[in-house]
């Protein structure tokens, strides 16, 4: 003799086509879902992670173009110490030299260095820290909000970025 459990009441008080029921309900339910795991993830893509990593790229470029306007002003200062015959020809070889170290920014934006007034000026000043005493001044800039390196992140960098600019003064012996 067989004791019924409380399962075997509970399975045949129910009608053979109950299980059946809930299987096509969750095979209903999983089908709608469908492709949803791709969409959600699409949008967080677009929306989260591309932006982030688009402002990460026009950093990083603005960051390499800082450090050319670096280099191309000490290497023009430089030049400019090492050439001495007179002060048109010390500035022409300074300016020379600057716009080879940041030719790629030259390129990028279009402008032509003329020395006087631009992307790169080369001045002779008094020294800052003897006025008695001559000094060459290379200034090298470039205005990131006429030419930015990704279009559309000149509002986001535009209340921060000020022309990019960078100087170099040595003295005359």
């Amino acid at each position: 003799m067989k004791i019924a459990t409380r399962s075997d009441v509970a399975a045949s008080s129910l009608p053979a086509s109950t299980g059946a029921v809930r299987r096509r309900y969750a095979v209903a339910a999983r089908s709608r879902q469908n492709g949803v795991v791709a969409i959600e993830y699409a949008l967080v893509f677009i929306f989260g992670l591309l932006p982030l990593l688009l402002l990460t790229l026009s950093g990083v470029l603005i960051f390499a173009a800082k450090q050319s306007l670096t280099l191309a002003a000490d290497n023009g200062a430089r030049a400019a110490l090492q050439y001495s015959p007179s002060n048109a020809a010390r500035q022409a070889t300074a300016c020379a030299v600057a716009s080879e170290s940041m030719q790629w920014l030259l390129n990028f934006s279009g402008e032509t260095p003329d020395c006087a007034d631009g992307p790169i000026v080369v001045s002779t000043i008094a020294c800052p820290s003897n006025a008695s005493l001559m000094c060459v001044q290379v200034v090298t800039s470039f205005d990131y909000a006429a030419h930015p390196f990704i279009p559309g992140t000149k509002a986001v960098y535009e209340w921060v970025l000020d022309p990019i600019t960078s100087s170099a003064i040595v003295q005359l012996t």
